[in-house]
């Protein structure tokens, strides 16, 4: 996949140190227990707006994909937490596993997510909802089942991406909800061009984090975000069997109710780790200028980059980026 020259100077390249961060703090949720117990007890911190039909949006995955959240922790989530939610899912904008609702079916039950329903929200067709103060776009094309939900999950396996540097809460809206025909074209391609992927860099991620605030902004306060931080690949789960190895140590979960702060979080961690962990997800992050949809997610009023990390695990001690990533455990397959 042929990326575009990168714009200089516009910052997506670029870590900004929290002492440099301006605004108010968020909280943010953090366990290392990477289990269902785990996943179950730190959704119950931030379920406390979702209400009525909840849709649980998470990457199911290509055919017999590695690194996805594993299939029985969701299930567990399901069977205590939630009963009446259903998986929801759009198709994809590549040639693949997941293009056609048909594929995408046989994808689903090939990969075992059998226990729930699973609403392939473009599978009648794109919905437009309104993006509020974007400078790209003025309406994003939804999978039109997403407006029959009046609460939302963001259940996300955070990772590295090809195109986005890595994927987090916002890439799982942003792409994951956006129907696979109109809205996905509008994120990735330049009307007109050849190349269904030619855009990249600071204006893909700005497009991209567009589409996840008209999300955003249509739950309002019924929305949450998970982290999954596990199996990081620098691939994203898209790439199924042809992911990247992964070389970067598991280290937890984070949940909130601010999406930047979920996601920025998760890159703190990130950056807090020892170059010997963190240098393959930190190169693809800077090299495909990923940190912008954090700035940008700030610029539009989505949420804070400042927050207080709060240890689940310990009495809720509030604890530093650096305390969640000592003592990981090097990544074995």
């Amino acid at each position: 996949m042929e990326e575009k020259k990168a714009l200089p100077g516009t910052g997506g390249e670029r870590y900004i140190p929290y002492a440099r961060r301006e605004g108010n703090e968020s909280i943010v949720y953090f366990t290392r227990d990477l289990s269902a117990q785990g996943l179950c007890k730190i959704y119950r911190r931030v379920n406390g707006n979702l209400n009525g039909k909840v849709g649980v949006k998470l990457h199911t995955g290509e055919k017999n994909g590695p690194n996805i959240i594993p299939r029985p922790w969701v299930e567990a989530l399901f069977a205590n937490e939630l009963r009446e939610a259903a998986i929801i899912e759009t198709n994809s904008y590549y040639v693949g596993d997941r293009d056609t609702t048909e594929k995408h079916r046989e994808t689903l039950r090939a990969n075992g997510w059998t226990f729930a329903p699973v609403d392939i929200l473009d599978e009648n067709g794109a919905e437009p909802l309104p993006v509020y103060g974007g400078k790209w776009f003025s309406q994003m094309y939804m999978g039109k089942n997403l407006t029959a939900y009046d609460s939302f999950l963001a259940l996300t396996h955070f990772k590295g991406h090809t195109k986005a540097g890595f994927g987090g809460s916002n890439k799982n809206i942003g792409i994951g909800c956006a129907d696979g025909r109109i809205g996905k074209a509008m994120i990735h391609t330049t009307p007109g061009q050849d190349d269904q992927w030619d855009i990249s860099y600071e204006e893909f991620m700005e497009r991209m984090t567009e589409s996840a605030k008209a999300v955003v902004d249509h739950f309002g306060r019924r929305i949450a975000y998970v982290n999954v931080m596990r199996n990081m690949s620098v691939s994203c789960d898209c790439e199924g069997t042809a992911a990247e190895p992964v070389v970067t140590p598991n280290v937890g979960i984070c949940a909130s109710v601010d999406i930047l702060a979920a996601d920025q979080a998760c890159v703190d961690i990130l950056y807090a780790m020892k170059k010997a962990e963190n240098h393959a997800l930190v190169e693809r992050i800077e090299s495909r200028h990923g940190l912008r949809q954090l700035s940008y997610m700030k610029e539009l009023g989505m949420g804070n980059d400042r927050y207080k990390l709060i240890d689940i695990d310990n009495g809720d001690a509030l604890i530093s980026p650096a305390d969640a990533a000592k003592n990981l455990t090097p990544f074995q397959a």
